[in-house]
């Protein structure tokens, strides 16, 4: 596929970037480099990259790759430059109230003390359902769960939630709905051994570099591995594709539909593998029904490829061409992230992914698995494990099924039916209300005042002065803090040990390098002391450090599939990371699930090869799951689609990526890529500012003319708090997951 010049010296400086953070060309004069190096793991992306962090005079002065981790030694350019972000002059040192309107330093006794105060009154007042946790894909494991517990059995609050909610809740959503248990059942090493990538709504070149990095290894040293790209830009990850499917935005399930169409008639399904292991269901005004084959096959039939192409916009030629590939493979991964989960069908398209892999049998084997891409660095081991979400308990348990309520309040050691039987508010129902029925909410490692859709609605409830908001952060430039009662500084990264859980189910350890600045204090130490003055049960809460929630957090997950009890923190500390289920000392971790001979949790002598025993029966559900149009479609009054992601520099909020000099000369302003035909139509050239303009505001961004976007397309990045883009999206959300569909939303474009 032929690159531009600017996309191919653009392409050509990431490869060079790659090159030069290799492990063996790291390098330091000997009055400057690292007396010390200590193991951790990179503090942005889901991929997990293994690092070693070197220390000087109790300072980081370098980051490279940790050679004996699943990236062997390589880093994107954040990750090699984060000594700048830990070593940034805005950290925050001291703990602030807010006085008269301004924020003013204050001791931990009076902000903890304060703190707990308000928590104490709106609860005395108000009851359980008026206090809220909001966490972070970001914070560590130890943190999410200590959180978690202390809400929910201690506060008896379930109005948990995270930013997962905002990036992977339609992946839980239907890898839970398919195979009953969250997270892949695949990992990493499956990209040394697929010969077909079905990439569908990722960006993967940018958003996880060193898995790109991987997996165009891989396509380099076999020419036979063929790659499928779908997405609506052309960006560097399609540039590498055998075959691109520039699709119209939100039309995925008509083309997933379309290729198991093509499979069926094409008889290129395995009926061994689905006849045996798979049941299949459809919704029913909101019940499950059972269907047969049969019917499965006359439902898919609907989308024959000539009329998938008219609601796609891709070719039909090429929709048989990508079934065909997929199917035909010996092995085959599919790589999916935001573009298939921040949608209101976000669950649907996933569920629609796991049928094309249950329909061909390539599962749970070498190369073959369906593989959800993770945005954040612990979303999986803090957040999705830990159950610290609103409707969620830890190790996969509901808060609607009592009997799994009772287990955990076992597990606890609490009064039976002392958790809540309702769910709590999920993240834009919780913001919804703060200020009304939430009155105090807690903010850990997250800045939602960006990261919302629809963000300008949120804010004007951040406001209020009905609410009370503490925030532990790092940072003095997040802009939730424009509207925090008490700040809380939060010890960073390398600065405390703990746990992070990347998007292959590995847990690693990330050790103590430096000490916080200032009296800048660990998250767990924080809320520890935080629930004893709130009046939690001291037995609830008996830690003294992250070592010993952890412990914990093992032996709790011993009562479910999700069994890690033998990663002990010594373990951990040899080790670069193991893959759970991993239920023994001796354990050496599990690469593939619900496979017989690979998951500890399947006998050995289990009759059946694949068991999917988070199902009733060990069977796989396949869905019969339509295609529906986005909340907010383009249309005469607003006839563009914006679609909002991330940039390979740049990182969520930019609250750590904006630290860096080299990132920030680079990236120093938010743009937004316009299509080159509609470019020439509206009159704008390339640096031109332009408005971009929906039904709930504008922003003035300057325009980057090309081939990217396809027509009808644009494409902004959100790392930007002084360009809120998010103040344009709308903030519809997926019925099942609960997910916001930041993707798609109607907007017009006009020259300023």
């Amino acid at each position: 596929m032929p690159l531009s010049r600017r996309d191919f010296i653009k392409y050509s400086a990431v490869m060079a970037a790659f090159s030069l953070l290799d492990p063996k060309r790291a390098t330091a004069a000997p009055d400057q480099g690292p007396q010390t190096w200590v193991k951790g793991v990179c503090r942005y992306c889901g991929t997990g990259c293994g690092v070693m962090v070197g220390v000087r005079d109790g300072k980081v002065v370098m980051v490279k790759g940790d050679p004996n981790n699943h990236n062997k030694g390589l880093l994107c350019l954040k990750g090699a430059l984060l000594p700048a972000v830990v070593n940034a002059p805005d950290r925050l040192t001291r703990p602030l109230v807010r006085k008269n309107g301004q924020l003013t330093p204050a001791s931990w006794d009076e902000a903890l003390g304060l703190t707990a105060a308000r928590f104490k009154e709106v609860l005395e007042k108000h009851g359980p359902k008026a206090v809220a946790f909001y966490g972070s894909g970001q914070a560590l494991t130890e943190e999410s769960y200590l959180a978690n517990k202390i809400f929910k059995a201690g506060l008896r609050s379930n109005n948990v939630d995270g930013n997962p909610r905002l990036c992977m809740a339609s992946a839980v959503g239907g890898y839970v709905t398919t195979f009953g248990k969250d997270e892949p059942m695949g990992c990493y090493e499956d990209m040394d051994a697929a010969t077909c990538f079905f990439i569908i709504g990722s960006n993967t070149s940018e958003c996880h570099p060193v898995l790109f990095r991987r997996l165009a290894a891989r396509k380099q040293a076999d020419p036979n591995v063929k790659v499928i790209v779908v997405d609506p830009r052309l960006t560097n990850t399609a540039r590498i594709a055998d075959l691109y499917l520039p699709i119209v935005p939100g039309t995925d399930l008509a083309l997933l539909n379309a290729m198991a169409h093509v499979i069926i008639s094409e008889e290129m399904d395995d009926p061994r593998f689905h006849g045996k292991y798979t049941v299949f269901r459809q919704m029913v005004d909101g019940k499950p029904e059972e269907r047969s084959f049969d019917e499965y096959r006359a439902f898919v039939a609907q989308y024959p490829p000539e009329k998938a192409a008219e609601i796609t916009g891709v070719p039909a030629a090429s929709i048989v061409a990508a079934a065909k590939l997929f199917a035909g493979s010996s092995a085959t991964m599919s790589l999916w992230c935001m573009g298939l989960n921040q949608r209101i069908q976000g669950v649907w398209a996933n569920n629609l992914v796991h049928n094309l892999h249950l329909l061909t049998g390539k599962i749970c084997k070498p190369g073959s698995t369906s593989f959800s891409l993770t945005g954040q660095p612990n979303a999986c081991g803090g957040v999705r494990d830990t159950g610290s979400l609103a409707h969620l308990l830890p190790g996969g348990r509901n808060i609607a099924n009592k009997a799994q309520r009772n287990e955990m309040e076992k597990i606890w050691d609490i009064p039976q039916d002392s958790i809540a039987p309702e769910p709590g508010l999920f993240t834009t129902a919780m913001f919804g209300a703060l200020g009304d029925s939430i009155k105090a909410m807690l903010v850990l490692c997250t800045n939602p005042a960006q990261s919302l859709p629809n963000v300008r609605k949120y804010a004007a409830n951040l406001r209020k002065d009905t609410k009370f908001l503490a925030v532990i952060e790092a940072f003095g430039d997040a802009e939730t803090l424009k509207y925090a009662d008490v700040i809380f500084p939060a010890a960073f990264w390398c600065e405390r040990d703990g746990v992070y859980g990347c998007g292959e189910r590995r847990y690693a350890l990330i050790e103590k390098a430096v000490e916080p600045p200032g009296e800048a204090r660990p998250g767990v130490n924080i809320l520890v002391d935080l629930a004893l003055r709130m009046g939690v049960d001291p037995k609830l809460v008996p830690f003294k450090n992250a070592a010993e929630v952890w412990d914990e957090w093992r032996e709790v997950s011993s009562h479910s599939a999700y069994n890690f009890k033998g990663m002990t923190r010594e373990r951990l500390r040899k080790t670069s990371g193991l893959l759970w289920p991993c239920p023994t000392e001796d354990h050496p971790g599990t690469r593939i699930r619900y496979a017989r001979g690979e998951d500890p949790n399947i006998p050995p002598d289990h009759p059946d090869k694949f068991v999917f025993y988070g199902n009733p029966g060990g069977k796989a559900i396949m869905w019969l799951r339509p295609h529906k149009p986005a909340a907010e479609p383009p249309d005469a009054a607003y006839p563009f689609v914006l679609t909002t992601g991330r940039v390979i520099d740049q990182w969520h909020t930019g609250t750590m990526t904006g630290k860096v000099p080299e990132i920030h000369k680079a990236f120093p302003t938010a743009f937004v890529e316009v299509n080159q035909e509609d470019a020439k139509r509206l009159g704008v050239a390339n640096g031109d500012t332009v408005r971009v303009e929906t039904r709930r505001g504008s922003v003035d961004l300057p325009a980057r003319v090309g081939e990217i976007c396809r027509p009808g397309l644009v494409f902004t990045p959100f790392y930007d708090a002084k360009k809120l883009v998010n103040e344009l999206t709308v903030d519809a959300i997926d019925d099942i997951s609960k997910q916001p569909e930041f993707k798609i939303c109607a907007a017009k474009v006009t020259k300023v």
